[in-house]
């Protein structure tokens, strides 16, 4: 390892950063020198992303690394999968909706009315969620957006397009679409033509590593520096996988933030009828791995149910830890719901939906917000210890560890209830584990650093203090 520096814009859900990554001395040093809020708008139109404001959380935060980081050798950006942006010449078509828009299910409709999901999972591999691009894409095209694109962009790629003018699909990201075939890795063009999405929209395919493009000029000016933008494992979960610390080849992985990405690595995909009936999906990782996983809702349940908390009259700001605390020690059984019920899909009353279901199920339902945060936990650590056990029996890979990372991570009682349903150790850390793997492959590709997943996974289990909970009879 030799000494250098790097930069990553990370885009969550709810939030976005921009963090500096020093390497030297065997060793990575992180420093968060931009955080933003992401703010989704609520339209006429519908449910939208708030691009503008990302886009100058982004600038800004990396104008601030350029201050304390002359040096950068790169910039790498990552964000959630699926959404996107439609492009004609240098203008934007509109504003990226939002995943968790309604509009998605006349997409679906009219999808299956024409390819059963047998058939696209044949060809794509992914599990079934009614807001995966080509559904989305559907939607536009019957609204009529799509003639009057030329190309469409992930939300990634769409800013490394307003940092460099280049217009390209990183190919973990384009994995989550349903329109990149999952045998070839390339753009599956007669699925597109048969949902109507001309081949003109769908950009180069680049594989994390590669360089997207230098700084515009006028970009280079307002952040004081310049530096190339490189591909990196553009979709969250498959740059969190790069930094899962696994040791072994007989582990499991639980990426845990608004989502739980909950599944193992596989040197290819498992595209058999009972990983369909299961509704696992195959997604691209670096160096052509293939994450093979389900989609749990995440902490979303949780955080929904705060905000909930939080809107109503005279109610206070929330303390996480706090309530978390109260929910460690709530005694007796608490009800168990399916976290993967659509149901909690949308924006909205979280703990009224909980409590209908909880009911409508004859499940015990809370009646304090300790109660519903244990409930809340309970019902995410039995999904993650299902999936876990699912993962492993379609895959063929014994899993004698689980690895939590993200902000999940943090969450004690998560972790402990996921060990003792799983039946096995859980390990959690690291937090930044998206952003950790942004740097690590940009790092590779400046020279900093070298070697295979392993060696990369090797610097952050020497690097991050991880937690170990055993599991309790």
């Amino acid at each position: 390892m030799r000494p250098g520096t790097v930069a990553a814009v990370d885009l969550g859900a709810t939030s976005g950063r921009v963090i500096v990554g020093r390497f030297g001395d065997g060793e990575l040093a992180m420093e968060t020198v931009g955080r933003f809020p992401n703010t989704p708008l609520r339209t006429p139109s519908g449910l939208l992303w708030d691009i503008a404001s990302l886009y100058r959380g982004a600038h800004d935060g990396l104008a601030h690394a350029f201050r304390s980081a002359p040096e950068i050798a790169s910039i790498g950006v990552d964000s959630w999968a699926v959404d996107y942006a439609l492009l004609r010449g240098n203008r934007m078509v509109g504003t990226p909706f939002h995943y968790r828009d309604e509009r998605t299910e006349r997409g679906v409709r009219s999808v299956h009315e024409h390819t059963p999901f047998a058939e696209l999972y044949r060809r794509n591999g992914l599990q079934f969620l009614p807001f995966n691009t080509l559904y989305q894409l559907v939607c536009d095209e019957q609204d009529g957006f799509l003639s009057l694109a030329d190309r469409l962009l992930l939300i990634p790629d769409l800013l490394g397009w307003m940092l460099t003018g280049e217009s390209v699909a990183e190919r973990t990201n384009a994995s989550t679409t349903g329109l990149l075939n999952v045998s070839t890795g390339e753009w599956d063009e007669a699925l597109a033509s048969r949902i109507g999405v001309p081949r003109t929209l769908l950009p180069t395919l680049i594989d994390p590593g590669n360089e997207v493009g230098g700084l515009l000029p006028h970009v280079a000016n307002e952040l004081g520096g310049s530096a190339p933008v490189v591909a990196v494992g553009s979709h969250d979960t498959a740059s969190a996988i790069v930094a899962v610390p696994m040791r072994s080849d007989r582990a499991a992985y639980i990426s845990c933030g608004t989502w739980g990405l909950v599944g193992v690595e596989t040197d290819a995909p498992v595209l058999t009828d009972a990983a369909r009936d299961a509704n696992f999906t195959n997604e691209g990782g670096v160096d052509g791995r293939t994450r093979f996983l389900h989609n749990v809702m995440g902490l979303w349940l949780l955080s929904e149910s705060i905000r909930e908390w939080e809107r109503e009259p005279g109610a206070a700001t929330i303390n996480l830890p706090e309530l978390l605390g109260q929910a460690a020690r709530v005694g007796g059984p608490v009800g168990i719901f399916d976290a993967n019920d659509p149901v909690f899909l949308a924006p909205g009353d979280m703990p009224k939906r909980i409590a209908t279901w909880l009911r409508e199920h004859d499940q015990p339902v809370p009646r304090t917000r300790a109660e519903f945060a244990r409930s809340i936990v309970a019902s995410l650590a039995d999904a993650f210890a299902g999936a876990v056990r699912t993962a492993s029996e379609l895959s063929g890979v014994p899993v004698e560890t689980i690895h939590i990372v993200g902000g999940g991570a943090l969450n004690e009682l998560l972790c402990q209830l996921t060990a003792d349903r799983a039946g096995v150790p859980v390990e959690a850390g690291p937090v930044e584990a998206t952003a950790t793997g942004n740097l690590l492959v940009q790092a590779r590709t400046a020279g900093l650093v070298s070697g295979d997943l392993e060696a990369l996974r090797d610097i952050v289990a020497r690097g991050v203090d991880v937690r170990r909970y055993r599991p309790r009879s």
